[in-house]
This record gives C-alpha cells, structure tokens and sequence, in this order.
C-alpha cells in the first residue's frame, strides 16, 4: 500500500472494477507499478499479486483500476481466496499523480466491496502508507520481516543432516504432485503458501528466475519429508530464502537449518553477495534461527485491517 490520503477531489476519477485485464491495461499496471518502485524503493505489489495480474483470471481476485480520462493512476487487488481470514488487498498510486486523494479513494472503494471486512499490505511500512491506514480506520495487526545476510564470507557450518535423509534437487512434472503436499502439510497454519495449486506452481515454474538446480529436496526412506526453494533477483543480485518447510514429523532434528545453510551455500555459489528471506515477526523460533545464521532485519511489511 503506498500513495498518501488526502481528500481533495480529482474531476474525472472512476474505479472500475475487473476479474481480467486486458492486455492493453496488464501493460498500463505493470508500468504503473514500476514507476512505483523506482521511486519507493519497494514493491508496492508482492510476487503473488504480481502473478494474479499477469496471468489472467483467477476464481477470487479482483482488480480495481483508478482512472483520470485515459490514463491510469492507481491500481488495487483484491484477493477472496481465504475461507477463515477476511480478503487480503494491496493498493499502489503513481508517483506523479500522489497528493490528490487517489489512495484513499481506492481504500474506501475496497472498504465498500468487502463490507468493511479487509486486510490491506503495507509493503515497506512508509509514513504515506501508515497514515493511510488510519485515516480508513485500519488497525495493525502482522508485521512481516525482511532479513537480510551477506554471503561473503559464508561463515556457516557445513550442513549436518538428520540419519537417513539426503538432499537432491526438484525434478519439474515428476516432483510436482509430491512437493504440492508436502508444501500442504507443512504450511497447513499458513495459508497463503499452504494453499498453493498447481497452477501456482506451474506460474512460478514459467518466471525467468526459476532453476531447479537451486529448488533442494529433502528424502528419507523414499518419502519428501522438506525442502528449500531459493531464487535470485538477477538484477538486484540477491539471493533468496524463498521457502523452507519441513514435514511436521519431520522436525526437531536439525533438517530446517541444514535445508537453509544448502540453499545458502548454492546461492553463493552462484556469485551472489548477499541472501534476504521473509518471515513474520511473531514467528520468534523462526526468528531466532535465522538470526542464529547471521540474518538481520532489513526493512518490514506491514499488514492492517478492518473487521466490520
């Protein structure tokens, strides 16, 4: 969520809302969206939403375009896949057109299409962001950590996995079905990772930055029992801790850290200098694992939202 909330009107606004962009207007957002970041350092809209945009219609995500005549000025996804949590949204406005009350009309566009029953991202927690929150009467509730660790020197042990488990790497189609479920059952209390389907999958399999060679599986006795996925950010040179998860019955021995140092390792391998990962900030044993293996904090997203 950036932009800033004041209330001047702007002649010509109109929010339309859509379940599928055409072409024309995926090329609008994603320059939108672009500009976004350039100027706040942070994206404005995460991997998955970016995802959902470029991919065409996806049962329980809605796109809101603010528009001034022709031109495209703020841009608002809105996600209802959850059956427990209220839907999730993140919101961006164009740099050049801030100031002019576009954030809170889209806020309050949002608002109105979920009841007044939303959970909106702030992506680098800026001060527009916050107050913005607050002037829709949103209340914090989920910070979300970017840690973040050079890989050079890469002062870790050498990997020590628990009797009876090695390590190979995903093998796309063959792995796919076996991977879905341990990711499942794994992620079973976080849903935005644990519900991924194989179109999720086969969307991040189809992205540039996907290489098996980096995506490491854990097996014991001819069962996945974990796993880490990792990915590099070519352009920022920046490796990622894209996900590690470990069977329930699985844990307690040490495989999650010796998942974490072989994808650390790999990406230094591959040149990288420093690694970055995500994890929510009330997740203290997580927390202090990776603060164990040198992770810092970098910058924080934030999650507000309004229960009717």
């Amino acid at each position: 969520m950036t932009s800033d909330a004041a209330p001047a009107l702007e002649p010509g606004r109109q929010i339309t809302t859509h379940e599928e962009l055409s072409p024309e207007q995926v090329r609008d957002t994603l320059e939108l969206l672009d500009a976004a970041d350039r100027a706040d350092g942070v994206h404005a809209v995460s991997e998955q939403g970016r995802l959902y945009l470029r991919h065409g219609r996806r049962e329980g995500v809605r796109h809101l375009l603010l528009t001034v005549g022709p031109d495209l000025y703020g841009y608002a996804q809105l996600e209802e896949t959850d059956p427990v949590e209220a839907p999730a949204a993140e919101l961006v406005v164009h740099p050049a057109h801030r100031g002019r009350g576009h954030g809170r009309a889209l806020g309050l566009a949002l608002l109105d299409a979920t009841g007044k029953r939303l959970r909106v991202w702030a992506h680098g927690g800026k001060p527009a962001a916050r107050h913005l929150a607050q002037v829709l009467g949103l209340t914090l509730f989920r910070e979300l950590r970017q840690l973040r660790r050079p890989l050079v020197p890469l002062d870790l042990p050498d990997p020590v996995l628990p009797e009876g488990v090695t390590i190979r790497t995903f093998s796309p189609g063959a792995d796919d079905t076996a991977w879905l479920s341990v990711n499942a059952t794994a992620f079973a209390h976080h849903p935005e990772q644990g519900s991924l389907t194989q179109r999720d999958l086969d969307d991040r399999m189809a992205e540039p930055w996907f290489d098996p060679k980096g995506f490491f599986l854990a097996e014991k006795d001819g069962r996945l029992v974990g796993f880490h996925w990792t990915k590099v950010h070519a352009e920022e040179q920046l490796g990622e801790v894209y996900v590690v998860g470990v069977l329930p019955d699985a844990q307690g021995g040490g495989l999650g850290k010796a998942l974490t140092a072989t994808g650390l390792r790999h990406l230094a391998g591959e040149g990288l200098p420093t690694a970055m990962l995500y994890v929510d900030a009330d997740n203290t044993a997580a927390v202090t694992v990776y603060e164990r293996l040198g992770f810092r904090t970098h910058e924080v997203d934030l999650m507000y939202r309004a229960e009717s």
